[in-house]
């Protein structure tokens, strides 16, 4: 059971950014959680979130199982691609943000890394809102030691997206 969370870096954009590097991630603990509540410029409601792990961009390196409930609809399924999720639009209610979370255990050891984020992308209605949950597996040997957050090419996250890295030292 996890006992001690340690911020390792935040970051509060203060204009638009196209995406959030964690970088030199030490090796000093046992799990880490990524925390954020983030907004896109994508003229939309709903905008892909893109995460990459150590740089690497193989899609066979990534799988996935999702279970998704968006307005009416629930829906899911399973692939191999990097690590993908949603947030929130520029057409969403203004001043909504998405939150999400990211928790991965044993980041360090030299095993497959398995993962799970839960996400919920807010707009404030009654018919665009989506809640999802993931479970991911980066078939690496590496320890995880970069972490990249980005909307879709040329889409930034906006001003006032927030996230944080924290490590959990378990005894």
């Amino acid at each position: 059971m996890a006992n001690t969370y340690t911020l390792i870096s935040s970051n509060v954009l203060g204009s638009a950014a196209a995406s959030v590097t964690f970088s030199s991630i030490p090796a000093t603990y046992t799990d880490l959680v990524l925390r954020a509540t983030a907004r896109s410029s994508v003229a939309g409601v709903f905008s892909d979130l893109v995460t990459t792990i150590n740089n690497d961009t193989t899609s066979a390196n990534y799988s996935f199982t999702y279970l998704n409930g968006q307005s009416t609809t629930a829906s899911s399924g399973r692939g191999n691609q990097q690590v993908n999720d949603s947030l929130t639009g520029d057409n969403a209610t203004a001043s909504t943000f998405s939150s999400f979370e990211y928790y991965i255990p044993s980041y360090t050891v030299s095993q497959f890394k398995p993962f799970s984020i839960i996400s919920n992308v807010e707009n404030n209605s009654a018919t665009d809102y989506s809640e999802e949950v993931v479970a991911y597996l980066y078939r690496s040997n590496t320890a995880i030691s970069t972490i990249k957050i980005a909307p879709p090419s040329g889409v930034n996250f906006v001003s006032g997206s927030s996230f944080y890295l924290y490590g959990i030292k378990n005894s």
